[in-house]
């Protein structure tokens, strides 16, 4: 049987804490726009939280845990969103842990076991606060608090209180309510959650975040902590490419081509005999990533094409036709990029990277001041750019230039990384370099879109006619494809010499 899916719900709640185990609740029927408490009565939970030995998800500010109890008994995952904001993933109540939401955690807790290491026991008093209508507006909940660390049996107790938003609520609640509990003595929680207070309380050593390199004022620092924070981007975006969210794909990409990139671009500081392979793994891992995204985007792009054009222009089963294209090539792509995720050539890449940032393959380079080192960098790679658009624009219009295009699209994407990467030390300087190189990546990454796009359009037309069907529209949109590329490909000099000024190759000349 199936697994499933689980259900994630948005949580806005704010914690606080009192003088003493008798904590006094204040009239709250005096805060705006709350008519009535209703005293929902007193819920006994029991929860046990779940993380590596070495508590690898408390580290990253995440709780898994196993309850029993309540209305909402199962399994829990929270992700932090922002302060007070965390998104709760359930799964129904079983003996081991979901198949789902271990692979939400899998890029933290890699090949290690999670297992129980605090259970909390509380008697949760509950009221709803409504208004005058009787619409929820927030759960109010006391808190009696027992911990046990485990399996150690540590043991320790406190009373907090819980102020959740209900759905669709409006926030300014929620301050209306904390100025009240403020008056009545009641502060907000020295901690984030019920599981960072019992490990704190029962003496747990949690590993602080990743920590940052040192800022020497070294080219090795610069670039570490550059390649740190990309390193970071794919163990956070996994999960977020698993539940489907807005744009992850698309940034997990972005993290591990700008890694590609400064391995490349840095190589001077960064030794390539052992950052080339890794590298190898990362292209790997954006291909697999790259399936559904690029289908999709394909797919938007001519669908917006047939949508913008006049009906008398669309001939036939059009968008049917597209429907029944995309379907075929997109099947299966999900699926595909959950099956490299969860891979082991996936978490041994995470590995390496891992081991990369503990023990950095530092060449000589890496000593050098950072403001000397990272511009020559830099510099090579905005000279490895104009090489490829001057080369592309010497060519004919044609197939041979499509693809000299398309090489220099990739080396403005390169120059563009390694400005965004040096910023922190360079500026403004790298920061406008950076600028004007993602206009003309974009210039050119259009141009590219509207190669692909002709191909696709050629390989529906020829699906049109074998089935009896019109071409003529696959023809037109052909045409309009072939007329955006052309403009694309007139922009690009002018693009060029704004972001060839001397002053941007000066700027970066100190």
């Amino acid at each position: 049987m199936a697994e499933k899916r689980p259900e994630t719900k948005r949580e806005i709640e704010r914690k606080y804490e009192g003088e003493g185990a008798d904590v006094r609740l204040p009239d709250l029927t005096r805060v705006r726009g709350v008519a009535a408490v209703h005293d929902e009565g007193v819920t006994e939970l029991d929860a046990v939280y779940y993380d590596t030995a070495d508590l690898r998800l408390a580290a990253a500010s995440l709780t898994l845990r196993r309850r029993t109890g309540g209305s909402d008994a199962g399994w829990h995952l929270k992700f932090p969103v922002a302060t007070g904001i965390r998104d709760e993933i359930r799964a129904p109540l079983s003996e081991s842990l979901p198949h789902s939401l271990a692979g939400l955690v899998r890029s933290r807790v890699r090949d290690q076991p999670v297992v129980p290491v605090v259970r909390l026991r509380s008697s949760r008093d509950v009221r709803h606060l409504a208004a005058e209508d009787g619409t929820l507006l927030a759960e109010l909940s006391t808190d009696t608090v027992r911990a046990t660390r485990l399996p150690l049996r540590a043991e320790t107790s406190w009373t907090e209180i819980e102020v959740e938003l209900a759905d669709d609520a409006d926030e300014a609640l929620l301050d209306a309510v904390e100025k009240r509990l403020k008056k009545a003595g009641i502060r907000p929680s020295a901690s984030s959650s019920k599981l960072a207070r019992a490990l704190e309380e029962t003496g747990a050593d949690v590993p602080e975040a990743r920590g940052g390199t040192q800022d020497d004022g070294t080219a090795g620092a610069a670039v570490l902590t550059y390649v740190r924070t990309q390193v970071d981007a794919l163990v956070a975006l996994d999960p977020a490419v698993r539940r489907e969210l807005p744009d992850a794909v698309h940034q997990m990409r972005v993290a591990s081509r700008r890694l590609r990139s400064a391995f490349k671009t840095y190589k001077s500081v960064l030794d390539r005999s052992v950052t080339d392979p890794v590298g190898e793994e990362l292209k790997w891992l954006a291909g697999e990533l790259g399936h559904a995204r690029d289908q999709e985007v394909l797919e938007a792009r001519l669908r917006a094409g047939v949508d913008a054009l006049p009906g008398e222009l669309v001939v036939g089963p059009v968008r049917g036709r597209l429907r029944t294209w995309h379907e075929a090539r997109s099947g299966g792509a999900r699926s595909s990029t959950l099956v490299a995720l969860d891979s082991a050539r996936h978490l041994a890449l995470l590995d390496r990277l891992d081991a990369l940032l503990a023990d950095p393959p530092l060449l000589p380079g890496a000593r050098k001041k950072a403001t000397k080192a990272l511009p020559k960098a830099v510099r090579r790679d905005y000279r490895r750019l104009a090489d490829r658009v001057e080369h592309a624009l010497a060519l004919d219009p044609g197939t041979e230039r499509d693809l000299a295009l398309h090489e220099a699209r990739k080396a403005a994407k390169r120059a563009r990384y390694a400005g965004e990467a040096a910023t922190p030390t360079l500026g403004k300087p790298a920061k406008r370099l950076a600028k004007r190189m993602k206009r003309v990546q974009s210039c050119l990454g259009d141009h590219q879109d509207s190669v692909v796009a002709r191909a696709a359009l050629l390989d529906l037309a020829a699906q049109a006619h074998e089935a009896g069907e019109s071409a003529f529209t696959w023809g037109v949109l052909y045409g309009r494809e072939q007329a955006a590329g052309d403009a694309d490909e007139r922009e690009l000099p002018e693009l060029w010499d704004r972001a060839s000024a001397p002053k941007i190759r000066a700027a970066l000349s100190h």
